[in-house]
């Protein structure tokens, strides 16, 4: 069978992120919650360069509290990079454990042309997982970066990631997603995605 494509460059897949067509949501990264998940400071890490990849390509991003009275705000090292995406109003706070309760976020990324959203985040199958599969629900593309997710037990998170790809959930990872919404090489904000992937990592 011939290619379809008889010349110049194949078409982007569908299954691709782009800085275009997909949002960054960091779900619930809170002080109190934090230390009970398994390589925390690791799954900092790798939100923390979603967050600044996302703010170097021009993504949209968002993030959400789960009943911050209890569990504390988000870690001030992810608060701080947020603050400049989440306005004066700060991050929305919520009670259900799936962040479609603030539908007002995803609502704005159709509007905008959005339809894929990468999930960071804990627990990886509470509210992870009940954000993913409602967004599938709603028609989002869902991207979970398996690095930036976590529980506190091992079989919580593995058996999460299972769920939720086979509902049509897609697995990447952090260094995967930040080159995919970059593209390409040889263009100033590629210099600054080299130089958050060369980063290296806590021993956590």
């Amino acid at each position: 069978m011939e290619p379809m494509n008889t010349g110049g460059r194949l078409p982007r897949s569908p299954e691709l992120m782009s800085r275009d067509d997909t949002a960054l949501l960091v779900v619930d990264v809170q002080q109190r919650l934090l230390p009970s998940i398994q390589h925390g400071p690791r799954l900092v890490w790798n939100v923390r360069r979603l967050i600044d990849a996302a703010r170097i390509l021009g993504l949209d991003l968002a993030a959400t509290e789960q009943y911050p009275q209890g569990l504390g705000a988000t870690v001030p090292e992810l608060a701080e990079r947020l603050a400049a995406s989440v306005g004066q109003s700060g991050i929305p706070s919520k009670l259900a454990f799936s962040c479609g309760e603030r539908g007002e976020i995803f609502r704005r990324w159709a509007g905008l042309g959005r339809p894929k959203v990468l999930l960071a985040g804990i627990e990886t199958h509470v509210c992870v997982q009940q954000t993913a599969l409602d967004l599938l629900g709603d028609g989002f593309r869902v991207y979970i970066a398996v690095d930036a997710v976590g529980s506190r037990f091992e079989v919580d998170y593995r058996t999460a990631l299972r769920r939720m790809e086979s509902a049509g959930a897609t697995l990447t990872s952090t260094e995967a997603a930040i080159f995919e919404w970059c593209e390409r090489a040889g263009t100033p904000e590629f210099k600054q995605i080299s130089r958050l992937v060369r980063e290296p990592a806590p021993d956590a």
